[in-house]
């Protein structure tokens, strides 16, 4: 039975395990090398997880861990921010399910629960990222109803052969 639950610090390590696998996964995409270097702080170590976690008693962070038979398989991570003009925007910053257990309804019950926790919050809109190319997860959003309402583009620079 699938089911979803707020995240607590005695799933870190389990949770670590989780970001590890999307960071892998994510690193092999279009998109994904940058992705993981520029948002590796976040639930890619325990510090960081653990402070998000204590950020949930400050209602300013949501942790939920997606569930199969007790058994964590996923995770999500949302945030409010502020907005210029003080309005709040909740941001999916991580949402994961393990290959094996996609396409069974953790991935919707995690959003829907940050969905219920940003409206509950007064957020008007919810942001969440899908790499270039990942169209199972551009498709997942676009099912939960989000739209692309942001491109964002990259041009590497590289160093060249005479290392100026």
């Amino acid at each position: 039975m699938e089911g979803v639950r707020p995240g607590a610090e005695s799933d870190v390590d389990r949770l670590l395990e989780l970001a590890r696998a999307m960071r892998a996964e994510f690193a092999e995409m279009r998109g994904g090398q940058m992705w993981t270097l520029r948002e590796e702080g976040r639930a890619g170590n325990a510090d960081n997880l653990f402070s998000v976690i204590a950020q949930m008693a400050d209602g300013k962070s949501r942790v939920v861990v997606g569930t199969i038979d007790g058994a964590a398989m996923g995770f999500a991570i949302g945030v409010i921010d502020t907005l210029a003009d003080g309005a709040l925007l909740g941001v999916v910053t991580d949402l994961f399910v393990e290959e094996q257990a996609r396409e069974v309804g953790i991935g919707e019950a995690m959003l829907l629960d940050l969905t219920t926790f940003f409206a509950e919050h007064g957020c008007i809109g919810i942001d969440a990222v899908a790499l270039p190319g990942d169209r199972s997860t551009k498709n997942f959003f676009e099912e939960q109803g989000f739209k692309a309402r942001l491109l964002q583009m990259h041009h590497t620079l590289e160093e060249d052969s005479s290392g100026q």
